[in-house]
């Protein structure tokens, strides 16, 4: 089982059937994908780029009958905790340790992110050989139970001996449904409690081995065991922006504008450039240009491109990424007109960054900018913002230069936005009424309406 972005589910399908060859099914809660695999595959499961966290199932039940009363349900949870069939799971959460161990990470406490929709968590991994281990019978305090996220880093050894150590664990719960009668804290609680009945391991919330997921939405329960000790999305950025992108967010975008050899991309809002990073990995045969108006944006930008670049010359691959820096003016870029044949971008949502006030003046003079530089007839532009309204307005004050040819519904950081996929139409820019009356400077204006004369 994978977490993936919102949304996104069927490009996550789309990657795991393309690299691993295999069918996914997509879960009725939304931001979850389930696929079989062979262990030998493992290391392959690691290397997607559109999944979050990853989980080996331990068991999964479509149609779990939960009891009316909350005291039967909580104790029917504590009972099945010992009739799963944990043996599978475990061994492949060894595999996953040694994996993880050759290739020589850290391991860590838990830092995934999980949100109110259910999006899920992500654990570490350990090294360790046993799966029962001595005897501990201190009971936990608390249980992380609900949705909210944990950060901590830990320092503790990857070695264990033969009995030398307990393995330590934590419970999280996530749920999702208003026929419950039970919260996700109970729910964890007392199904931890009879896991660590059962196998004599340590509770800890922080500094743990193994992170058990289980997961409640409505009447579908899955109980898994965590693969993945920070969540995959974090995977390019070292210097961080207050509204930073997730990688697997960022290439379901670039999956959906279809980038072709020899591109140029251009993500004229690239704050700490997730997305063109993500595309210049991913996606290395096209040219990516990254910009921002903010010297503090492109400076994380440039920061995050040489940190990629050390990370790979360290690993004596090819250093160099087809992507290029720039400060410039959003509403005057210092590109030629027709010249671009993707605009990919992280709009301002008006909550973090800018406002929903200034979104109304600079949406429309940005997608007029994004109109002139994008090539009419064949170019694309993959927009994700949360402030819709402002949005379709401005896209219905063009003229004509855009067409919406698809939308995804996504989740960011808990707000509700949308990914639209535009296609610039062949209209010639500087032709219609709304680019007249609002043009990029009174010279052009005076040009594009001697031009709009002449054609009438």
């Amino acid at each position: 089982i994978t977490t993936v972005p919102t949304g996104f589910e069927h490009t996550a399908a789309e990657e795991i059937k393309e690299k691993i060859g295999v069918d996914a099914r997509i879960s009725k809660d939304r931001g979850r994908v389930f696929f079989p695999i062979t262990t030998d595959k493992l290391f392959q499961v690691h290397l997607l780029r559109s999944v979050d966290n990853l989980f080996v199932v331990v068991e999964e039940y479509h149609h779990y009958q939960f009891k009316e009363s909350k005291e039967e349900t909580l104790m029917e949870l504590q009972q099945l905790a010992s009739t799963l069939p944990w043996t599978n799971a475990l061994e492949v959460w060894k595999q996953n340790g040694t994996l993880k161990k050759k290739k020589g990470h850290r391991r860590g406490g838990n830092t995934a992110k999980s949100k109110p929709n259910c999006e899920g968590v992500g654990g570490s991994m350990a090294s360790t050989e046993q799966q029962e281990l001595p005897q501990e019978n201190s009971a936990p305090e608390g249980w992380a139970g609900d949705t909210q996220a944990m950060e901590t880093s830990t320092q503790d050894s990857d070695e264990t001996g033969h009995g030398s150590k307990l393995i330590k664990f934590r419970v999280t719960c996530n749920r999702a449904g208003d026929k419950h009668s039970f919260s996700s804290n109970e729910a964890a609680r007392d199904f931890g409690g009879a896991v660590q009945e059962f196998f004599q391991w340590k509770a800890d919330m922080t500094k743990f081995d193994i992170e058990v997921l289980l997961n409640i939405h409505n009447e579908e329960v899955v109980i898994g065991i965590a693969l993945t000790e920070e969540s995959l999305h974090r995977r390019n950025i070292s210097h961080f922006g207050p509204t930073t992108l997730r990688s697997t967010l960022c290439y379901g975008m670039l999956r959906l504008c279809k980038p072709q050899a020899s591109d140029i991309i251009l993500d004229p809002m690239c704050g700490t450039g997730a997305i063109p990073l993500e595309g210049a990995i991913e996606f290395n045969h096209s040219f990516y240009v990254a910009g921002d108006n903010n010297d503090m944006a492109v400076n994380r930008t440039v920061n995050n491109i040489c940190h990629i670049q050390k990370r790979r010359a360290d690993k004596g691959s090819m250093s160099g990424l087809p992507i290029d820096t720039v400060q410039w003016d959003l509403c005057s870029l210092p590109i030629r007109t027709s010249s671009v044949d993707i605009i990919i971008t992280d709009m301002p949502f008006g909550k973090r960054m800018g406002s929903r006030k200034k979104n109304w003046d600079l949406y429309p003079s940005c997608l007029r900018e994004m109109a002139r530089v994008c090539r009419p007839g064949s170019g694309k532009a993959v927009l994700l913002t949360q402030d819709k309204k402002c949005f379709s307005k401005a896209i219905s004050r063009m003229g004509g230069l855009w067409r919406k040819q698809h939308t995804v519904w996504v989740n960011v950081g808990g707000l509700h936005a949308g990914v639209y996929l535009l296609k610039r139409t062949g209209a010639v820019f500087g032709q219609t009424p709304e680019d007249v009356y609002e043009s990029r400077g009174a010279v052009h204006m005076q040009g594009e309406e001697k031009d709009d004369k002449e054609l009438s």
